[in-house]
């Protein structure tokens, strides 16, 4: 060959091909129906963010909605950001944080292999990115909880995750980094949506409702030009001149998807997530050659930590043993269930520690005036659960636990019938799931291809991407940090491409 043909021209002019199949290949802007600077698909946080710092940046922003109403899933829940490092409502409190003990935590317990340059980034910008919550109007109260779970009242600092469970605090010195809008209740989900959605109005952002993204539109040079949307007036073709940002939330809803790519999920009760959850941004970027790895990961939350006595109960799988401490955090717990039991768990109380059959967490599976009784009614394995049950009761008894370091608060003998097990079974208990996995992007929320290498034009943000959460995931507000922050990253760097 006369001249050396490169990776990219190659990869893009393959692209080009491609692209008449699944999207149209336009190249003159009398072609577009509708035109901005960057178009942000998905109203959420991450795309909220994204477009707050695009339009800070000076460029023009089309903000495209699939619902009628704008939020997704981020105005849904109790709208916690997972914040650390000394962040203003910290220093507040009296809370001694830093970004290392942040790091070490987020770093090292969890699962194997965690996006450490992500990690790191978020760490060290953790109290900067508080104070740009509070500059777009995010409030927060002055109060600490110390209670176990959301705050039920108006305090706005809590212990949102696995920090004080073991071998988590003996990593790092646990501090409380689960931060919500300081309302009673859990809508502050709602009200973090409300503050980011004034603040877009305010910067006049182009938000737009009911307009669903199909497929991006790719250039003949490989570059992501657009989008193609469909709207109540049919199919448009809308041109993003310096970059297309996904931030469609994750694929939890589209059950189709859930068993190919994360089937471990598919048998959790309950779907965790907006309705636009369908995984229409990662199917787009994926069609136009993004990698999209940890696809088969996702939060899977069981609340056995809000159950009180229950806690001093036995967590059993189908061999009759336990495999983790009972007041572990409901991600831990929930993700140790469905990905490493099958799915399949018991929690055995006594009389003391029995839960109300009322109650609609768990369904009460077998009860016996014997443990004999409980593992025969459960069909485990003969003497499995009364060795277990023996076991733990002989070291309870002192105080210790040396399988799984068990808090002393909820520690003591099981004894004194009736017994009762509860299905703690993804498929049989609520269970809430979310997906975690995505298109692999970079610092800046650049889509990256399977060779590692930015696609120009489109970056992800948010669910869409395959961010700095991994699976299991290890606090309440992670998720919700990381679509903030890297999607204010997607923002800025989409108004700053050529």
């Amino acid at each position: 060959m006369a001249e050396h043909i490169g990776r990219r021209q190659l990869l893009a002019g393959m692209g080009a091909l491609a692209a008449a199949a699944s999207a149209p290949v336009m190249a003159r802007a009398q072609g577009w129906d509708l035109a901005a600077d960057v178009v942000v698909l998905g109203a959420g946080a991450a795309g909220c963010c994204a477009a707050i710092e695009a339009a800070q940046s000076g460029a023009s922003v089309l903000l495209l909605e699939h619902l009628a109403q704008a939020g997704g899933a981020s105005g849904l829940g109790p709208g916690v950001i997972y914040a650390g490092g000394g962040t203003a409502l910290q220093r507040a409190l009296g809370v001694a944080d830093d970004t290392d003990a942040m790091f070490a935590f987020l770093s090292r317990a969890g699962g194997p292999n965690p996006p450490l340059d992500k990690l790191r980034l978020y760490c060290e910008e953790s109290p900067a990115h508080f104070d740009w919550l509070v500059a777009q109007g995010v409030t927060y109260r002055e109060a600490l909880s110390e209670a176990r779970g959301t705050p039920a009242d108006s305090a706005s600092l809590f212990f949102s995750g696995a920090e004080r469970d073991w071998p988590a605090r003996d990593f790092a010195a646990p501090a409380p980094r689960g931060h919500v809008p300081g309302l009673s209740g859990t809508t502050g989900g709602a009200a973090l949506m409300r503050a980011l959605l004034r603040r877009v109005a305010e910067l006049g952002v182009d938000l737009r409702t009911s307009m669903r993204g199909e497929r991006l539109v790719m250039l003949s040079d490989g570059r992501v030009g657009g989008v193609a949307v469909s709207a109540a007036s049919g199919l448009l073709h809308v041109q993003a001149r310096r970059g297309v940002v996904l931030s469609c939330g994750g694929f939890i809803q589209e059950r189709a998807m859930v068993r190919r790519y994360a089937p471990r999920l598919h048998e959790c009760a309950t779907p965790w997530g907006g309705a636009g959850d369908l995984g229409m941004g990662i199917n787009m970027a994926v069609a136009a050659g993004a990698a999209a790895p940890r696809m088969d990961e996702g939060a899977a939350m069981s609340r056995l930590d809000a159950s009180g006595a229950a806690l001093a109960g036995l967590l059993v799988n189908a061999a009759g043993q336990r495999f983790i401490a009972e007041d572990s955090w409901e991600g831990l717990i929930g993700h140790a269930i469905t990905y490493e039991q099958r799915g399949r768990a018991w929690l055995v109380t006594d009389q003391a520690g029995a839960l109300p059959e009322t109650q609609q967490d768990f369904e009460l599976a077998a009860r016996s005036n014997t443990i004999g009784g409980i593992e025969e009614a459960l069909g485990l394995p003969r003497g499995a659960l009364q060795q277990s049950v023996a076991y733990y009761n002989r070291y309870a008894g002192r105080g210790e636990d040396p399988q799984f370091r068990k808090s002393r608060a909820f520690l003591r003998p099981v004894q004194g019938p009736p017994y009762s097990a509860w299905a703690v079974s993804g498929e049989r208990a609520f269970f809430p799931a979310f997906t975690l996995g995505g298109v692999a992007t970079g610092l800046s929320g650049e889509v990256l291809d399977a060779y590692g290498e930015a696609m120009p034009g489109l970056y992800a943000a948010g669910r869409n991407a395959s961010g700095m959460v991994s699976a299991p995931l290890l606090a309440s507000g992670l998720s919700l940090g990381d679509a903030t922050f890297f999607g204010r990253r997607a923002g800025r760097a989409a108004a700053g491409a050529a």
